[in-house]
């Protein structure tokens, strides 16, 4: 029995976490659980301004899964490969290295 009630949370879990997924406006704790995130961390992004968010009635913060998106896709790093081609490219715009 004990086995059972193990994997119905596991389910229960797993479902939950999808509907994040599907859902356009995340509350708070959504939120949280989307970014993987403490509620003191995302309250102190909110605080600062870091992420975007929104507080139609002026006490609950909802946010924009999309926009949450973009802002953990920001600030994105340069391979070794994207670096070499740009100064390979470099180099013969200014007639350093003749192919």
């Amino acid at each position: 029995m004990e086995e059972i009630l193990k994997r119905l949370e596991i389910i229960e879990k797993h479902v939950l976490d999808r509907n994040i997924i599907l859902k356009n406006v995340l509350n708070f704790n959504e939120a949280c659980k989307y970014l993987e995130l403490s509620q003191s961390h995302l309250y102190k992004l909110t605080s600062a301004g870091t992420i975007p968010y929104y507080k139609p009635n002026g006490k609950k913060l909802y946010f924009n899964r999309a926009e949450l998106d973009q802002w953990l896709l920001r600030n994105r790093n340069t391979t070794q490969e994207e670096i070499d081609k740009k100064a390979a490219d470099y180099l013969i715009k200014k007639g350093r290295v003749k192919l």
